[in-house]
């Protein structure tokens, strides 16, 4: 299978293949295995279902990639300088992302997070050194935007705002690694790219990306069923902040996922794949089967679609023990 390029801290792409002693830590963001998934879809025998299992990312996630991208969009242009804190609002990856990157870069890092986000979290924010604002956590990400806006407000000159929401560094990420490595990972078999919304960078780059390549393609967006729910990351579009990087002109369909029904298919890709996976990670795969049931029995797909994190952060949730 081809070897796949990813993004070094210098902003030069690197492929597997130059692997050598003394890498820096960030040069290890992307180039992701792209893992077959051989039992929980056997319902549908006439599709192959992939994931990226970005938990091989340093950081532990997908949004080691945005972040890095954003960080160095920052220095390229100059808002990042020394003397200078990176600020953002986070639901817990992307923070943990900026904090990793700004401690292996002598950055100060400080955000915002909503109090609903996993303690697992938390914890691994504080032992990168990060500060964290604790923002209430029935207003999800929301919050803790409007929080960060509150604070740059204040004192502009001491902060480096990425606002992963809005920077299109967040997308173009995906866009130039995510897109290219599963185009090279399936040697262009893939017909359908599938993925959540949260910031929507990971969809809009990669699908950007992928209907260039082939225009067949489809690309499906997904979302929460409902405003409140427990998909960490996710946004329910309807009722949220819209991120200004969100493209809903790029997906043929956008369809609802059920955070319970999620929860469930946690459980299942543990116990018949082995994959201790989040369940934003079962929510992208759930709606990969949604996609797979409107395929005919005749018609063979390839089916890809981006866990964002492994489940090691979820461990404390109460879904475990249901049953």
């Amino acid at each position: 299978m081809a070897t796949t390029g990813h993004i070094t801290a210098s902003g030069r792409e690197s492929t597997a293949q130059q692997g050598r002693a003394g890498e820096s830590l960030l040069d290890r963001i992307g180039n992701t295995p792209l893992l077959r998934l051989e039992r929980v879809g056997q319902k549908y025998p006439n599709v192959e279902f992939y994931a990226k299992a970005e938990w091989f990312n340093p950081g532990g996630s997908v949004k080691d990639r945005p972040a890095l991208s954003m960080i160095r969009a920052g220095l390229a242009s100059g808002a990042l300088r020394p003397g200078k804190t990176i600020i953002d609002a986070t639901s817990g990856n992307t923070g943990i992302a900026y904090a990793m990157v700004g401690a292996a870069l002598g950055y100060p890092v400080k955000l915002c997070l909503p109090d609903s986000a996993s303690l697992e979290r938390k914890h691994i924010l504080t032992a990168f050194g990060a500060e964290l604002v604790i923002t209430p956590g029935d207003e999800g990400t929301d919050g803790a935007i409007r929080k960060v806006h509150e604070i740059v407000a204040a004192d502009p000159a001491r902060y480096f705002y990425p606002d992963q929401y809005s920077n299109p560094a967040n997308w173009q990420a995906h866009y130039r690694t995510t897109a290219s490595e599963i185009w090279e990972q399936t040697s262009g078999r893939v017909t359908h790219f599938v993925a959540g919304l949260g910031t929507s960078g990971t969809f809009v780059g990669t699908a950007r990306r992928l209907k260039e390549l082939n225009p067949e393609i489809r690309c499906v967006s997904l979302q929460p069923d409902a405003p409140f729910h427990g998909l960490e990351g996710w946004k329910h579009m309807e009722t949220a902040i819209r991120p200004a990087i969100y493209d809903d002109t790029l997906a043929h369909d956008n369809l609802a996922v059920s955070t319970e029904k999620a929860y469930r298919l946690v459980k299942r890709l543990a116990r018949e794949e082995g994959l201790l996976a989040s369940p934003s990670a079962a929510a992208a795969l759930l709606g990969c089967f949604k996609v797979a049931a409107r395929i005919p029995k005749d018609e063979r797909a390839v089916m890809v679609t981006v866990f964002a994190d492994s489940a090691l952060k979820y461990l404390n949730e109460r879904f475990w023990d249901e049953e």
